[in-house]
């Protein structure tokens, strides 16, 4: 890979595999630390030509293009300052919806004792797109599909059919014990409520919202089941709780699970909660159509399968 020195001219040459990409996301590769706004600039001004030639932001690069990067002057009191720049997949976009891959460990938003979030970090690294905002969220330990609306016309349509209970959402989850039904329906109410450290807790109540999840086997181990999780609601902690509710939490889930055993789970590999927003059947972008959508299991939860088929 070509070093890029930020205090002098660069000149790159594009090869095959990197043709296709905007020229800001491709400088934003390169250019680690380097505000998307401050990249905006140096493209507007000029002092980033392609072929000699002066390009807009969202100009598509080519094979065999030769690009000029002039000297990055942006101090480091900016880049400290910045919102660190996470890696966000995109599974989905038109100029309506985005729908990316959400890492785990990256809150759906910044509140509650974090600065930032994904839509956060999105506003910093595409000033171009005016509106976004998320559609729904997924808890920061969760990985998977996330919706955000980059106009408000995307966002009322899809609220509108959350309401419904439309979307068919459908998660990959792996129990701390196997699970003795091929088809379970769970039918459990939830209430919110206050932890001992203030913070956001889920418990069941007879009080509580309506809530339904439906959990289906993909495979089993001795200690472990994977489960294909559909939801028929959308409470918050759901899926947790409901699992719970069965005496097999999720694994490594540190807030409803159990310590020792997520302790042991850690040692065998599995370094976070294994719940990952697998699939997303929308109607989209009207009634007549459905958009399918999937994120293929991460790495380190992949990993670890096979770690459990391998004992």
């Amino acid at each position: 890979m070509t070093q890029i020195s930020k205090d002098k001219i660069n000149f790159l040459s594009i090869n095959s595999e990197e043709t296709g990409q905007r020229i800001d996301n491709y400088l934003h590769k390169k250019l680690k630390g380097v505000p998307k706004s401050h990249l905006h600039k140096i493209i507007r001004s000029g002092e980033v030509r392609v072929n000699k030639q002066r390009v807009k932001s969202d100009y598509k690069i080519q094979n065999n293009d030769n690009i000029r990067i002039p000297p990055i002057r942006v101090s480091e009191n900016t880049l400290k300052n910045s919102i660190p720049l996470v890696r966000l997949p995109v599974i989905y976009e038109d100029d309506a919806l985005l729908v990316i891959n959400k890492p785990s460990g990256v809150a759906s938003h910044g509140g509650s004792g974090l600065s930032y979030g994904v839509i956060e970090q999105l506003r910093k690294q595409r000033p171009e797109n005016k509106y976004l905002e998320l559609v729904h969220r997924l808890d920061k330990d969760t990985s998977g599909l996330l919706m955000i609306a980059k106009k408000r016309k995307a966002l009322v349509n899809i609220h509108e059919q959350l309401r419904q209970n439309h979307p068919q959402k459908i998660y990959l989850a792996l129990s701390t014990k196997p699970w003795n039904q091929k088809t379970r329906n769970i039918k459990l109410p939830l209430i919110k409520y206050q932890g001992k450290s203030g913070e956001k807790m889920v418990r069941i109540d007879e009080n509580g919202q309506y809530a339904h999840s439906q959990f289906e086997i993909v495979e089993n181990f001795p200690n472990h089941s994977l489960l294909k999780v559909t939801l028929k609601t959308g409470r918050t902690h759901q899926i947790r709780v409901h699992m719970q509710s069965q005496n097999a939490p999720i694994a490594g889930d540190e807030r409803y699970g159990d310590y020792a055993l997520n302790k042991q789970l850690k040692k065998q590999g599995l370094k976070r909660m294994f719940l990952h927003a697998f699939q997303l059947k929308i109607k989209y972008p009207d009634e007549t159509n459905q958009l399918l959508l999937e994120a293929p299991l991460p790495d380190e939860l992949s990993d670890f399968l096979s770690i459990l088929r391998n004992e």
